[in-house]
C-alpha cells in the first residue's frame, strides 16, 4: 500500500454500463473530490461470471483502466457476497437453513452456506480468476474479501462439520458431556451424531452447545475468508488484503478473523442526532479503537456516509461540519482512510436513497459534494500522517466470548446486563484523562499496559487469570469488576470461591450478587481518607464480598448489606488489584481512573481532566508525534499552552468550537 490517505469508497458501473457518459463525468467529479481510491466489483458477480464458467472481466479491466490512468487506485473486490441466480438454482446446496430446518430462496445477500463444498469450489474458482487478471495490474493496490461477513447456516452439511469441530476440539463423548454438563435435566448425548445446532424447535437450554455453535459459525466463516484468501494467494496475488467489518457485530470473533487480513477494516454508520454527540462520539470512538487493536496498526474506514443513509429507523441529514468531524474522528484513532458507501447512488434497489459522493442530480453544487470535497482536502493536508501507529499506556478488555457466555447464563438479570455498557464506563473514564485506549480481548499479552481496566469478566478463558496475575505481580495495575472470574469457558460455575484464579490477587471473596430493577439504586460511600468524600449511585448490579487482605476504599450505603465493602484495593506483588463490585455512574469511575492513572505513573497530555466531548488522540511516524484535538462538546474549548507542538491542521491560538478539529504536531 502507498503511504498516504486514502479517500473514495464503493463504486458500482456494472449498473449503468448502458450509459458510458456517467463513468466519465463520475471520475471527473471524484478528482475534484479529491477521491484516490474505489472499491470495485462487491457485488458483481452476475457480471462478472453471467453465466458459470464464462467470465467477463473486460469491462472491469477497463474501468480499472480509466480510474488508473486518472490517478484512482482500486481496491479489488472478490464477489461472494451476493452470489448470482444461476448458482442458487443450479445447485441448491449453497443457500442457507435457518434454525428452523428451513431452506432458503434465492433473494438478499449473504444467503450461502460457508461450509458448502460447491460453494466454497465456485468461490475459489472466481478469486483465482480474478487474481491471475488482476493482481499485477498497477491500479489495484488490494483486495477487499468479500463484503460484511456474517449469519449462520443448520443444513445438514454444517451439522456433520460442527460435529467434526466438536470432535476435534472434546476428542471424546465423555469430555462433551461432562463440559457441557448434560447430565442436568437428562440432556447426556451417547453419540456425536445425536448433536444438533441449537433450535428454537430443539435443543436450546444447553449453554455450553450454545456457546460452542456461536465459536463454530465464527470459526467457519474464518476458515471461509481464509480459503478465499488462499484461493488469491494460489493464483500468485500478493497485494494486501481486508474485509470490512461492522459496528459491534459479535457473530463473528473479530480477534480470530483479523488474524487472517493483512489490514483490518470497518463499516462506521453512527446516528450522530439521537443522543448527545459527545455519546456518539464515545461509541464511535470504542469501536475505531477496537478495530485498530484487532492489529495494533493502522486500519481502514471502509465505509461510512456522507448524507443520510437509508436503511435507519429515521435517515436524517448530517448536519453541516458533522461529516468532516466524523471522517477526521477515524483518521485521529488510527484510520489511514475516509471511505463512503457510495460513490454515486444507485439508479434502483434497495439502496438507491442511500447517501453518495455523487447523487442521482449528478451535479457537484449538492451541499453534501461540496462538503465531500471539504474532507478530500482535509486529507491531503494531512497526508503526513499516513502509516503513523498508535501506541497505548492503558487498556480496556471487551471480550466476543465473554458476551456470548452472559447473553444465555440465566441470571443474575436475564434482561440488561449491560456489558457493553460496563466497558463504556471504562473506555470513557480513560478517554477523559486524554489517553489513547487499546481495546483487547481475554487473550491478548498484558505486559506492554500500566493500567488494565477488566468489566464484567463472567467467564474466564485461555489462561487469562494466570496473565493477569503475572500482569499485577510485575506491577501492573488491574481493575476487575462485579460479576468476574464466575465460569469457565464451557459456562461451568468455578467452585471454591470467585473470582476464579484471582482471590488472592484482589485480596478478597465473592459472596453474592444483588440484582436491582431498573429503578432501584444504592449508594457508594467512602470508607477511606484516600477515597474522598463524594458519594456516587450505583444500579443493576451488587456485587457482596467478603476482604482478606484487601483495603475498603468504598462501602454501600443501603440495604442488607449497607456497610460492607464495595470498592477495594489489594497490593499484590509488585502492582495493585482494584475491584469494583457494583455498576457505579460515571463520575464514580472517570474520577477513581484519574486517580489510578495519576498513581501507576501513567503520563497525561494535560494537566486537567477533558471536559464533556473532547476528544484527544495521538498518533506517530518517522514524520513526528501527532495530537488530534476534537470538541464534540457543546461549549467552545480553549487548547491549553503545549511547548513544543506545532499546528499542522487546524489552530492552537484560536477557541476549538463544536466539530471542530485541530492537529498538532511534534517532532
Amino acid at each position: 500500500m502507498e503511504n498516504r490517505l486514502y479517500y473514495g469508497g464503493d463504486y458500482n458501473p456494472d449498473q449503468w454500463m448502458d450509459q458510458p457518459q456517467i463513468l466519465a463525468e463520475d471520475i471527473r467529479l471524484m478528482k475534484q473530490a479529491h477521491v484516490n481510491l474505489v472499491s470495485l466489483g462487491i457485488f458483481s458477480w452476475a457480471k462478472l461470471e453471467p453465466e458459470e464458467g464464462w467470465y467477463d472481466f473486460d469491462w472491469m479491466e477497463e474501468v480499472i483502466d480509466r480510474l488508473y490512468s486518472n490517478g484512482i487506485s482500486v481496491n479489488l473486490a472478490t464477489p461472494s457476497g451476493a452470489r448470482p441466480h444461476w448458482l442458487a438454482d443450479k445447485y441448491p446446496e449453497v443457500l442457507r437453513v435457518d434454525e428452523l430446518r428451513r431452506r432458503q430462496l434465492f433473494g438478499t445477500r449473504h444467503n450461502h452456506c460457508f461450509t458448502s463444498p460447491v460453494y466454497r469450489e465456485k468461490v475459489r474458482q472466481m478469486n483465482a480468476a480474478l487474481a491471475e487478471r488482476f493482481d499485477h495490474h498497477p491500479g489495484v493496490v488490494m483486495w477487499h474479501i468479500s463484503n460484511e461477513y456474517g449469519g449462520e447456516c443448520h443444513c445438514p452439511l454444517c451439522q456433520q462439520a460442527f460435529r467434526g469441530w466438536l470432535q476435534e476440539k472434546y476428542g471424546s463423548l465423555e469430555e462433551l458431556n461432562r463440559a457441557w454438563n448434560t447430565a442436568f435435566w437428562s440432556h447426556t448425548y451417547q453419540s456425536f451424531d445425536q448433536i444438533e445446532s441449537p433450535s428454537p424447535i430443539g435443543e436450546s437450554s444447553i449453554q455450553g452447545l450454545t456457546l460452542d455453535w456461536r465459536r463454530f459459525v465464527s470459526h467457519q466463516t474464518t476458515d471461509f475468508c481464509r480459503a478465499e484468501i488462499r484461493a488469491l494467494r494460489d493464483a500468485g496475488a500478493k497485494k494486501p488484503v481486508t474485509t470490512n467489518l461492522m459496528y459491534y457485530y459479535h457473530d463473528i470473533n473479530y480477534h480470530e478473523l483479523a488474524q487472517e487480513l493483512d489490514v483490518a477494516s470497518w463499516d462506521n454508520y453512527p446516528i450522530w442526532h439521537k443522543q448527545a454527540k459527545s455519546e456518539t462520539a464515545l461509541d464511535s470512538g470504542m469501536m475505531h479503537d477496537i478495530i485498530r487493536s484487532l492489529k495494533k496498526a493502522p486500519f481502514l474506514l471502509m465505509e461510512s456516509c456522507p448524507g443520510p443513509t437509508n436503511w435507519q429507523s429515521v435517515s436524517k441529514l448530517k448536519r453541516p461540519g458533522m461529516l468532516e468531524a466524523a471522517s477526521l474522528q477515524a483518521i485521529a484513532h488510527g484510520s489511514d482512510s475516509v471511505l463512503y458507501f457510495q460513490i454515486r447512488q444507485s439508479p434502483g434497489g434497495f439502496e438507491k436513497f442511500h447517501g453518495a459522493l455523487i447523487s442521482h442530480y449528478g451535479g457537484d453544487d449538492d451541499r453534501t459534494y461540496q462538503e465531500c470535497v471539504e474532507v478530500g482536502d482535509d486529507l491531503k493536508q494531512l497526508a503526513q500522517v499516513s502509516g503513523a501507529r498508535t501506541e497505548a499506556p492503558v487498556a480496556v478488555i471487551y471480550d466476543w466470548e465473554n458476551l456470548w457466555a452472559m447473553e444465555g447464563s440465566m441470571g443474575p438479570r436475564n434482561q440488561g446486563m449491560y456489558y457493553k455498557e460496563a466497558v463504556l464506563k471504562s473506555y470513557k473514564a480513560f478517554r477523559r484523562q486524554g489517553l489513547n485506549v487499546d481495546m483487547i480481548d481475554m487473550t491478548q499479552p498484558l505486559d506492554s499496559y500500566r493500567v488494565v481496566a477488566a468489566p464484567m469478566l463472567y467467564m474466564f478463558r485461555d489462561g487469562f487469570e494466570d496473565r493477569a496475575k503475572a500482569f499485577v505481580k510485575n506491577g501492573g495495575t488491574l481493575i476487575l469488576t462485579y460479576w468476574s472470574g464466575v465460569v469457565d469457558e464451557n459456562d461451568r460455575c468455578v467452585l471454591g470461591g470467585t473470582p476464579g484464579g484471582l482471590m488472592d490477587v484482589m485480596g478478597l471473596r465473592s459472596t453474592e450478587i444483588d440484582a436491582l430493577y431498573d429503578w432501584e439504586k444504592n449508594t457508594l460511600i467512602p470508607a477511606d481518607p484516600s477515597a474522598g468524600d463524594r458519594c456516587y449511585e450505583c444500579s443493576v448490579l451488587c456485587q457482596l464480598v467478603k476482604t482478606t487482605t484487601a483495603k475498603t476504599l468504598f462501602t454501600y450505603g443501603k440495604e442488607f448489606y449497607a456497610g460492607t465493602p464495595a470498592l477495594t484495593v489489594n497490593s499484590f506483588g509488585e502492582g495493585k488489584a482494584y475491584y469494583v463490585c457494583a455498576d457505579a455512574e460515571q463520575d464514580f469511575y472517570t474520577d477513581l481512573y484519574r486517580k489510578i492513572v495519576l498513581e501507576a505513573g501513567v503520563a497525561l497530555p494535560f494537566e486537567e481532566q477533558l471536559p464533556e466531548g473532547i476528544e484527544v488522540n495521538c498518533r506517530h511516524n518517522e514524520n513526528g508525534t501527532f495530537m488530534f484535538i476534537q470538541n464534540f462538546g457543546k461549549q467552545r474549548f480553549s487548547i491549553p499552552s503545549l511547548p513544543g507542538w506545532e499546528a499542522v491542521f487546524g489552530s492552537m491560538e484560536d477557541e476549538l468550537s463544536p466539530l471542530g478539529t485541530a492537529v498538532l504536531r511534534m517532532s
